[in-house]
């Protein structure tokens, strides 16, 4: 089949994963902007994504998502050094007009993955999961999405990994976006720096948005640590 075994397949298929995980990360940073503002109300979403077979599929869908994607980035990564033989061992400088997120892309891609089982760790486990498997004894409720952010962004050392995190995810996002979309077909002198533009924008606010609720309830923590700053 050619979207495996060719160049252009995996690019491709590279290509929809990607632009699908970053859809689905647009959401993501848009529902966590929420408990800035209102801790009910993030809550409220938390408790519609929890346990429920709709969200339980979504989640199995974005596994795959993440699977297939990584799982032919290497495929790419390793068909590009054994086409490039003994030569990628000399020692030359860095070709003009490259950016340096194009040239580590799959370096970038192992950094999201490390942190996406952080942030797994420490929200999925205790919400979905914990309500799947009805576990207890835990420090907060599994809908209670509000007290496990308040609970992790508090740690300065969980904070400090996320903005790494999330420093990375903007670098693999800005060239990501319009790579793929060029893959895929909008490509041309016009197109080209308008998908770049566009790229560098939108992967910048929705960082941003991940940053701002890190800050948010790090900075809360040592301003205002009691539950009655709770915000309705």
């Amino acid at each position: 089949m050619w979207l495996c075994n060719s160049s252009v397949g995996r690019k491709v298929v590279m290509s929809v994963t990607g632009l699908a995980l970053v859809l689905f990360l647009t959401f993501h940073a848009c529902m966590n902007v929420v408990a800035i503002f209102s801790g009910e109300s993030y809550n409220m979403i938390c408790k519609f994504l929890g346990a429920n077979w709709y969200a339980v599929v979504g989640t199995v869908a974005l596994g795959a998502l993440v699977v297939i994607h990584f799982v032919y980035a290497l495929l790419l990564t390793l068909q590009n050094r054994k086409a490039r033989g003994q030569s990628r061992y000399a020692v030359t400088s860095k070709p003009e007009k490259v950016e340096w997120a194009s040239q580590n892309m799959f370096v970038l891609g192992i950094i999201i993955c490390l942190g996406l089982c952080l942030h797994l760790f420490n929200f999925w486990w205790n919400m979905m999961a914990a309500e799947l498997l009805h576990t207890t004894g835990l420090a907060h409720a599994p809908a209670d999405g509000y007290a496990w952010i308040e609970e992790v962004f508090s740690n300065p050392v969980f904070f400090g990994l996320y903005l790494v995190w999330f420093c990375a995810l903007w670098f693999h996002l800005t060239h990501g976006i319009w790579s793929g979309l060029q893959t895929l077909g909008l490509s041309g002198k016009t197109w080209f720096s308008r998908i770049k533009c566009i790229s560098q924008v939108w992967s910048t606010l929705v960082v941003l948005m991940f940053v701002a609720v890190a800050v948010f309830f790090f900075v809360k923590s040592f301003i205002c640590p009691s539950p009655t700053c709770y915000p309705l």
